[in-house]
Formats: structure tokens, C-alpha cells, sequence
């Protein structure tokens, strides 16, 4: 009897012996991953600059003997923590930064207590961002300050620029960050004026649950979690594919809740409204319009982002005043643009590239 196509019988006990020793292996590493608690995650040394309710101002310490001029102010989504940005050595964006001779600060959230419910989207535009600029100016002592914005990071920080925009901004990065809210298509369905009501949300339950902010990321790939549980599965006995697994897996289900006034400001004036794309848009009394924005801008967008789809971020640049202004889009997803083996090859050399030459 002749052996099916592309078979070597001599070959099977060999493939045998390894799925055997692949299925020893998913059991002992199946048993390390729950007895373990994975790397540690944002260990770049820092300290604590300002710390003031949900805000909290990081400096990360000098690894380099060359420093640029011009500081970097990270200011990161409400909903997420700043340590994606930060996860372990070889892999940390901060750290790259660093390296390169930047002096990094960072704006991260914490999770606002009940009685921050009442925080607006100005105390968070005209008063958290304003308020670490200007301690990132007396601390490194220089008036001009870079600012990146991650996804909704990026957001505030188009509002601030656009509001003061005769400030100490000397360039703005953002990374992923939408402007036309209808584009944004199931987080605007979700969201529905006829059939979402954003005001009985708010005045029920105060600040937005994490749970429910968890779970509109997740419908928009409803068999992701599934699907990458079986991918675990199959690779628990590699090392770094785990390694890997554990650092976005903690990051992506570690969410935090909105403050209840800047949800329902999120909502009415971005979602509903659209203001921002629409030129329409203020914040506390004073108009925020992207032409306003004049100094040098990057905005880098993925080419596979299904949380910001390209078509809600697209025309950023062309709203934008300034006359140095880019648009680059690299291939990656929403997080694997900014951190990961993905990250490290493609925007983090571009940011570098762009950013120095602006930061003398």
C-alpha cells in the first residue's frame, strides 16, 4: 500500500513522541500559569511627581547622559493604565524614550471615587492637563513641552491644544485618536440617543462601571476572548508567547470606570453631537477647534485598529492648522501600534525619528 501524499510513515513516531511531549508540556506549564502571577508590569524607575484624585503625574529617571531640551508629557486614556506603555524591559515604550535621551513624564488615571462623579470634561482639559504641564515645566525647568496622546488621550489633548493654543505645547503626538464619533460605528450604535438614555445612567449609578466599558470593547469582537483563551491553550508551553498573553490580557480586562459628568459629556457632545468633528465643540464656555492647533503634529493611526477605525481618524490632519503635520499609518492593531514586538519595529523608530529633530 502506498502512503497518502506528503506522508512518511517512518516519520509518524516521531510526530507522535512530540505531540506527546507538546501535551506533558501544556500540563506542567498549565500548571505554572496558575500558580504564577506573570512579569511585572511599569517597573521603568519613576517617581511619583503630583498626585491630586484620579491624576497622577509620573517622571520617569534619565537613561541617558544626553538629554533633549523639550520634556515629553504621555497623557494617557481615561480608561486605561499607563503601564501598556510601560510593560517590561525590551518592550517598554517608556523606556525607549529614555534611551533615546528624552525626559519622560506621564499623566495616568486612577479610578475616580464616588464622590469625583462630578468631574466634567474641563476639569480634566482645563485643569488636570494644564496643571502637570506646568509642573513638567518647573520641573525640568524648560518652558516647551511635547505632549502624546494615546486614543482618547489623544483626544484631550487636541481639546487642550486647541483651547490654549498660544501655551507651552511645542508638538503634539497622537497615537490612534478618533475625531469623527459617527465613524466609531458599534460604540455609536451602543450609545443610540433613541435607545440609550446616558442621563438615567449617570444619575443611577454615578461613575461608569468598569464592567460596562469591559464589555462595549468587547463586543466589538465578541469571540476574541474565546479565541484567544484556545490560542493559550496551544501555546502554554512557549515561554514567551505566555509571557506575551499575560501582559495584554491584564492590561486589556484592567479598565477603569468613568467619572459620571465626563461620561455623559463623552456621550451628548461627541457621540451624539459629534462637536469635535463639527467644529462645534467647547469646553467650559471656550470654543475647541482643531484649526486652532499651529504647532508640528503626528498623528499615527493602524492599519487593523477595531477600535478606532481609520475612518473616524482620517481627517484629524486635515483639520489641523499647522503647516507641519503628518499622517503616518503602520500596520498593527489599536495596542499592538503602541507596545509589543510590533511597536518596537515600526512606530517607535518613526515617533523617534520625527519627534528629535523638534525637541532641540
Amino acid at each position: 500500500m502506498n502512503a497518502p501524499t506528503g506522508l512518511d510513515f517512518a516519520e509518524i513516531p516521531e510526530r507522535i513522541q512530540s505531540e506527546v511531549q507538546r501535551a506533558i508540556m501544556r500540563s506542567i506549564k498549565g500548571v505554572e500559569y496558575f500558580s504564577t502571577s506573570g512579569p511585572t508590569l511599569g517597573s521603568t524607575p519613576k517617581d511619583v511627581l503630583h498626585s491630586r484624585g484620579t491624576m497622577s503625574l509620573y517622571h520617569y529617571r534619565p537613561m541617558s547622559d544626553e538629554i533633549y531640551r523639550v520634556p515629553v508629557l504621555i497623557v494617557m486614556a481615561t480608561t486605561n493604565r499607563g503601564y501598556i506603555l510601560d510593560l517590561v524591559p525590551g518592550q517598554s515604550f517608556v523606556e525607549f524614550l529614555l534611551k533615546r535621551g528624552y525626559d519622560v513624564y506621564m499623566l495616568d488615571w486612577t479610578a475616580p471615587r464616588p464622590e469625583e462623579k462630578s468631574l466634567r470634561m474641563e476639569d480634566y482639559v482645563l485643569d488636570f492637563i494644564p496643571d502637570c504641564v506646568r509642573r513638567v515645566q518647573q520641573d525640568s525647568g524648560e518652558q516647551d513641552v511635547s505632549v502624546i496622546g494615546y486614543c482618547f488621550g489623544g483626544v484631550l489633548s487636541l481639546l487642550y491644544g486647541s483651547i490654549v493654543n498660544d501655551g507651552p505645547m511645542k508638538n503634539l503626538i497622537c497615537f490612534t485618536t478618533p475625531i469623527d464619533f459617527r465613524e466609531m460605528k458599534l460604540f455609536s450604535n451602543f450609545s443610540d440617543r433613541r435607545y440609550f438614555d446616558v442621563d438615567r445612567l449617570v444619575d443611577s449609578v454615578g461613575n461608569v462601571p468598569p464592567e460596562m466599558i469591559l464589555s462595549s470593547f468587547e463586543m466589538l469582537r465578541p469571540a476574541s476572548r474565546t479565541v484567544s483563551q484556545i490560542q493559550l491553550w496551544e501555546n502554554i508551553w512557549n515561554d514567551e508567547f505566555v509571557k506575551s498573553y499575560r501582559m495584554f490580557d491584564r492590561w486589556a480586562t484592567d479598565t477603569l470606570p468613568l467619572a459620571g459628568e465626563y461620561f455623559r459629556a463623552i456621550t451628548k457632545d461627541l457621540m451624539w453631537d459629534n462637536k469635535l468633528f463639527n467644529d462645534t465643540m467647547s469646553v467650559g464656555g471656550r470654543a475647541a477647534k482643531l484649526e486652532n492647533i499651529k504647532v508640528p503634529i503626528l498623528h499615527a493611526v493602524a492599519e487593523h485598529d477595531h477600535i478606532v477605525p481609520y475612518d473616524a481618524a482620517k481627517y484629524l490632519i486635515a483639520k489641523i492648522g499647522s503647516e507641519d503635520k503628518e499622517e503616518v499609518m503602520l500596520k498593527g492593531g489599536h495596542v499592538s501600534l503602541v507596545a509589543g514586538a510590533n511597536a518596537v519595529k515600526r512606530l517607535w523608530p518613526k515617533l523617534d525619528s520625527w519627534l528629535g529633530k523638534r525637541s532641540t
